[in-house]
């Protein structure tokens, strides 16, 4: 039975030609007719809600609108193998994006959008990662399907300090590689290295040069920048090394010759954790929950109320986060 509940959710309106995100009583009556009702205890921040608080209409067309691409909770109305009271995680397709999001108390989604959460979680851990860790995790996992192995010399994170990038370095120097990390961010340096990076270097480990191919020095990377960064790393990859490609902060024009790829058999792996099958995206939380916990990453999340989700989104903007941001719709 379709229930109508008042509740509290993070709206972003247009006025004036500016977007102004603030807390508001809204009614499930509202939401899509689609097939399941959750109630969202926690969401998880990330820079696509930031694009879309900020009124970017490549990923938002119309405001009104709730952000939140991530969500986790409680199954109200279920549908299909979904009963009430079942925990699930919903990550990806449209959520956030067109479709209200996890900054709400409730959402009501697809059926087939929403994955059981792992037993051995609950909603804030399931959105310690969130998409940002379902992205580290389906990266790397390309990395180890494409043989790259910790034998085979050092790997590269780029972008390490950002939601991708800690997950990524972590998860990496958890299954045994030498991890290099790249950051903009010189005071992260310390936490980079807890979180198991051999190195930490800066974004000038990485400058543009003219030549079309560099010194071969590392077995694989996780990039999550894109743009010139990339773009120099397909350089200096390895034979047969592979790049796990996810980001586009620093663009997303990539400028290379066709030389790493034929000369040196270099693979770069498009990573895609929006529309990817219900069994992918359930196979890397089953992976997080169990063998690829991230303990640190899981230990110093910060989690946050509605309330200051205006200024940590903002932070996104400014490239002024770090870490994982966690709300908790209780605080």
């Amino acid at each position: 039975m379709t229930q109508n509940l008042d509740y509290q959710a993070w709206r972003v309106h247009e006025q004036d030609g500016k977007f102004i995100g603030m807390v508001e009583t809204c009614n499930t009556a509202d939401l899509p007719a689609n097939d399941v009702l959750v109630k969202v205890s926690h969401s998880s921040l990330n820079y696509k809600d930031a694009l879309s608080a900020s009124g970017n209409k490549g990923v938002t067309r119309n405001f009104p609108h709730t952000p939140g691409i991530d969500a986790a909770g409680e199954v109200v109305e279920g549908a299909g193998a979904l009963s009430a009271g079942q925990q699930v995680i919903v990550t990806g397709y449209d959520l956030g994006m067109n479709t209200p999001g996890g900054f709400g108390e409730y959402i009501r989604v697809p059926a087939d959008w929403c994955i059981a959460m792992p037993e051995v979680w609950n909603p804030h851990k399931a959105m310690v990662y969130g998409t940002a860790g379902l992205t580290a995790g389906l990266g790397v996992s390309k990395l180890l399907r494409m043989k790259v192995k910790p034998e085979h010399g050092k790997v590269v994170v780029t972008g390490a300090s950002g939601s991708v990038g800690t997950v990524a370095v972590e998860l990496l120097a958890r299954l045994g590689f030498e991890v290099i990390a790249v950051s903009g961010k010189p005071d992260q340096a310390g936490e980079l290295k807890t979180l198991g990076a051999s190195e930490v270097v800066g974004r000038d480990f990485l400058a543009e040069e003219k030549k079309p191919m560099l010194k071969p020095e590392f077995a694989g990377a996780v990039d999550t920048v894109g743009g010139a960064v990339l773009s120099e790393l397909l350089k200096r990859i390895k034979p047969g090394g592979s790049v796990s490609c996810c980001g586009l902060v620093a663009g997303v024009e990539v400028q290379t010759s066709v030389l790493p790829f034929i000369l040196r058999g270099v693979n770069l792996l498009g990573v895609d954790s929006v529309e990817i099958p219900p069994e992918e995206k359930q196979s890397v939380w089953d992976k997080l929950s169990g063998a690829w916990a991230c303990g640190h990453t899981e230990s110093s999340a910060r989690t946050i109320g509605k309330e200051e989700l205006d200024s940590a989104l903002k932070a996104f903007l400014d490239g002024n986060s770090h870490g994982k941001i966690v709300l908790d719709h209780s605080l």
